[in-house]
């Protein structure tokens, strides 16, 4: 694996200009639909043009290249015996047309087919929205020592400015728009007359979401006939082959034309208007309704073959792309060619024993990097200590030595000792110049930096902290893992939750005291009948229609640091509530202030909130937990939890989900297909989303239609909308 991916690269266009020499995107495929060779190897074809003969023109893996001019565009030699070499299609960059949905436009239309101007997508105005080109800090504590948001390009979607992209699935491409009466419009852009790129069609299953599948399948999994795509009854429909005619959308064949899970279609029954097809998964593939349950401990032994966490996340923060797909990294680690490595959804694994668990990113820049799971904890040795060495005594006015092995907030002023990366390489000296040749850091040219040495520094302000040149020639180099200066003093429970994808209606249990916020809400006989979260030993968060029973504080108790309903552990908290304060115009969201603070200890733990107005990034993979209702299938009496995405409110509100009823204020999750959801005795719990290891609370159980509907996802409270009340009625009250 080459070293360059691993070096820090500015975001490339998936785009040329002119006959695109300068071409650097991630297209590995031809125009043809053939996988192209690695330019470095010799099979099936002996390369004239290879890394070592061209340097300048990037010949990295795969990707398409124009290494020698050539007038018709970028090229690669392709995997195919019989053809040697083919073209790739690659859009120009001023092209103002679109091929296909849309899906790849790169072009700078602005304007909607009414004439609105399109709003930025990097602004929350007029229109709040989940679609960021950024991923921005959610807490604010996390964020770099200056307390800015940690910058994290999201290039898949490519949301430059305001210009019109396609990133969910939609006919063609949209934006928000400046008009605060109008959220969202599509934009007048015409099709483009050059030929559609073409796909390796799969005729008798499907891998992936199954959006190569071209097969015949045209029933649903609960046995109806499949509507035809062309046809607007019973079920009227913008899927149709004239607004996707890359899809295949033929008779009434199940197909996947808007990023779906896997293959589908509407169906003849006017009571049902579209269910999942069953089409098998090529090979062995892991279904991906399958729960995914965590160990006791997310950890890896040896060199990780074994693992099987639930961590999704690389060490520099970026998403994991799923085995099964092909995009943006085209790559043989499938679930089919590693039947017993376990390679469900995303999640890190080691199938061809590496060092460590990694996984291949979704930034089409990085083609895979190691993930951010430690090393299962060793049994130290007992080492007797030296009496000779003199404690180090803090000056005056500093609460940490200079040499404590901690970090505060990226690491930038840290100057401890270690001298090792997170997976355990021996660090190279800054001075030095071998295995790696570098001129960026050295003691010289940062003489401020701590750089006498080999201990991990921060020399460039990097949000995710220490690190250093490794001493392996074949890693230049790598993270250290330093641990920050006192903790944060919220979301992060000393028991580590399984993070399970099973669901509540379903009986995923949850470990004891791994989830310390969540409170039960009882009547004044100790029955519980809502949820709610510890945000501060004296304050919980839950929602208002919790409270409509009474408007007296004497009517409710609040029970902490209990995992059953029974709540017979020595561990319980028993609170009076004070004040029962109801959300700003409506809102479904209140604030309980406790008689006396609770005891902060490894069971009752708060839970961070999040920064002013964040919005959580579509798919991101968040918890709900309670004593709810399981409806007869298991777990009743314990706390359970369950996983499942974030669902951007302008995909929530199509008419085939919510139509329309959820709010700015509010948010979505759950899964379209439905089985995963909170229910009933759930309400007013949290809904927290896990980042850079800590838990933040970013909803509050409200409402949905039923318990656990197809198509019909929860809705949450949005924290994030309610920060700056939280903190005001706080203060009013305290």
């Amino acid at each position: 694996m080459s070293t360059v991916l691993y070096e820090k690269k500015e975001y490339l266009r998936e785009c040329k200009k002119g006959i695109g020499m300068e071409y650097r995107g991630t297209k590995s495929r031809t125009k043809s639909g053939k996988l192209c060779q690695k330019w470095a190897s010799s099979v099936p074809h002996k390369p004239r043009f290879t890394p070592e003969t061209n340097p300048k023109a990037d010949l990295e893996s795969n990707f398409c290249r124009n290494p020698d001019g050539d007038s018709l565009g970028p090229w690669c030699y392709t995997t195919d015996l019989s053809i040697r070499w083919e073209h790739c299609n690659i859009q120009d960059c001023s092209e103002e047309c679109i091929l296909c949905s849309g899906e790849d436009y790169r072009g700078k239309t602005s304007k909607t087919e009414s004439g609105y101007t399109c709003q930025r997508w990097d602004s929350q105005k007029p229109h709040s929205h989940g679609y960021l080109p950024q991923h921005v800090c959610p807490f604010l504590p996390l964020c770099p020592s200056s307390l800015s948001p940690i910058n994290i390009r999201l290039p898949e979607k490519y949301l430059e400015e305001n210009f019109c992209r396609n990133p969910d699935g939609e006919p063609r491409p949209w934006c928000f728009t400046t008009n605060p009466t109008k959220r969202w419009e599509f934009c007048s852009i015409p099709r483009c007359t050059s030929e559609p790129p073409t796909i390796a069609e799969e005729l008798t299953c499907a891998t992936g979401d199954g959006s190569a599948y071209r097969g015949t399948i045209a029933l649903t999994e609960s046995g109806k006939t499949c509507q035809i795509w062309a046809s607007q009854t019973p079920h009227k429909h913008s899927r149709t082959p004239e607004n996707y005619p890359c899809k295949g959308l033929t008779m009434n064949y199940c197909r996947n034309p808007d990023n779906e899970r896997q293959p589908w279609c509407y169906t003849t029954d006017p009571e049902t208007r579209w269910e999942y097809c069953k089409v098998p998964s090529c090979g062995d593939e892991p279904s991906p309704d399958e729960p995914v349950i965590a160990p006791e401990v997310d950890c890896y032994v040896g060199n990780g073959q074994s693992y099987r966490g639930v961590t999704t996340e690389t060490v520099s923060g970026k998403k994991c792309q799923s085995w099964s797909s092909m995009v943006p990294h085209s790559h043989k680690k499938t679930p089919q060619a590693f039947p017993y490595a376990d390679l469900r959804r995303n999640l890190c694994r080691n199938p061809d024993e590496d060092r460590a668990p990694w996984c291949y990113t979704t930034d089409p820049s990085v083609r895979w990097e190691y993930c951010r799971v430690e090393k299962c904890p060793i049994t130290p040795v007992e080492v007797k200590p030296d009496l000779h060495v003199k404690p180090v005594m803090p000056t005056a006015g500093s609460s940490i030595p200079e040499a404590e092995d901690c970090k505060l907030g990226s690491g930038t002023t840290y100057r401890g000792p270690t001298s090792m990366t997170a997976l355990g390489v021996t660090c190279q000296a800054w001075s030095a110049m071998t295995p790696h040749q570098h001129s960026s850091f050295t003691p010289t040219t940062h003489s401020d930096k701590g750089l006498e040495s080999n201990q991990c520094r921060n020399p460039d302000d990097d949000p995710n902290g220490p690190w250093c040149y490794t001493t392996d020639p074949n890693k230049k180099w790598d993270y250290c893992n330093i641990p920050d200066c006192g903790g944060v003093e919220c979301g992060q429970p000393k028991e580590k939750p399984r993070r399970c994808f099973g669901r509540i209606v379903g009986g995923c249990k949850s470990k004891p005291h791994s989830w310390p916020w969540q409170i039960s809400l009882r009547t004044s006989t100790h029955l519980h009948f809502c949820g709610g979260t510890l945000i501060k030993p004296q304050w919980v968060l839950t929602a208002a229609h919790c409270l409509e029973r009474s408007n007296k504080p004497m009517a409710y108790k609040v029970y902490l640091g209990i995992h059953t309903e029974l709540a017979n552990e020595q561990s319980k908290q028993v609170r009076d509530l004070e004040k029962l304060i109801l959300g700003p115009e409506r809102a479904d969201i209140a604030l309980l202030k406790l008689a006396s603070p609770a005891i902060i200890n490894d069971k009752v733990l708060p839970v961070c909130l999040p920064k002013k107005d964040y919005i959580v990034p579509s798919g991101t993979e968040c918890y709900v937990t309670g004593w709810g209702d399981t409806q007869g299938t298991g777990g009743d009496g314990v706390l359970k939890e369950t996983g499942f995405p974030v669902i951007e409110n302008k995909v929530c509100n199509r008419p085939e989900y919510l139509s329309g009823r959820v709010k700015d204020h509010e948010m979505c999750a759950g899964n379209i297909e439905g089985g995963t959801d909170s229910c009933q005795g759930d309400s007013g719990g949290p809904l927290v989303c896990y980042a850079q290891s800590t838990f933040i609370l970013q909803g509050v159980t409200s409402w949905g239609l039923g318990c656990a509907n197809p198509m019909k996802p929860g809705v949450y409270a949005r924290v994030s909308k309610f920060v700056d009340w939280i903190d005001t009625q706080i203060k009013l009250n305290s």
